[in-house]
C-alpha cells in the first residue's frame, strides 16, 4: 500500500467518525511519521496532485471524502484554535436567532480566548475576535449547540459583544 493510499484511508476513516479536516502533525501522527519539512513536501505534492485540499494553511481535507459542507466551517474553527475558548457570537449568532434582519452569508464571527485572526476557507470567511472577558464571567451566556458542535452565545452575550468590539449596531431590530 502506497503512502496516498495510507493517507486516503485515514482521512476516509475519519469522515465516518465526524471528523474530515485535519492539521499536518494530526495526519503526520496518523500515519506514524514524523511531521518532517519532507512530510509537509508529501501534503502539498497531494494538494498538487488533487487528492487533498488546503483548506487554511496546516489544514487539509480530502477531496475524495470531504467532511459534511454545512459543519466543515465549525470543524476549521475548532482546529484554528483548539485548546481554547471559541464560541459563536456577534453578527453570525445575532443573524442565527433573526435579532438582525440581515443573513450573514460565507462568514462566521467567532469570539476566542485564542488570538484574532481573519481565514478564507472554501467554506467561507472565518473572523476571530480576541476577549479578554474572564470564561467564568462568559460562560453562563453561552449554550452548547450539537448540531455544530460549539458553543453559541445568548443574544444578550452576543449583543454586549457587539458593543465590547465597538462594532456597527444599526443592524440590531430592536
Amino acid at each position: 500500500m502506497t503512502r496516498t493510499d495510507k493517507l486516503l484511508i485515514v482521512f476516509a476513516k475519519a469522515v465516518k467518525t465526524g471528523g474530515g479536516i485535519h492539521s499536518t502533525a494530526e495526519l503526520a501522527f496518523m500515519l506514524g511519521e514524523p511531521c518532517t519539512p519532507a512530510f509537509i513536501k508529501f501534503l502539498a505534492d497531494r494538494v498538487k496532485k488533487g487528492q487533498l485540499r488546503r483548506v487554511v494553511k496546516g489544514l487539509y481535507e480530502s477531496v475524495l471524502t470531504p467532511p459534511e459542507p454545512e459543519t466543515a466551517i465549525y470543524k476549521i474553527i475548532k482546529k484554528l484554535r483548539s485548546g481554547v475558548l471559541n464560541y459563536i457570537s456577534l453578527e453570525s449568532q445575532l443573524s442565527h436567532t433573526g435579532d438582525i434582519s440581515q443573513v450573514i452569508m460565507d462568514r462566521v464571527t467567532v469570539v476566542t480566548k485564542g488570538r484574532s485572526g481573519t481565514f478564507a476557507t472554501p467554506y467561507g470567511v472565518i473572523e476571530l475576535t480576541h476577549t479578554q472577558k474572564p470564561i467564568a464571567q462568559i460562560a453562563p451566556n453561552l449554550y452548547f449547540d450539537p448540531d455544530i458542535k460549539m458553543y453559541r452565545a445568548t443574544t444578550e452575550q452576543a449583543i454586549a459583544d457587539l458593543k465590547h468590539c465597538q462594532r456597527n449596531l444599526h443592524m440590531l431590530e430592536s
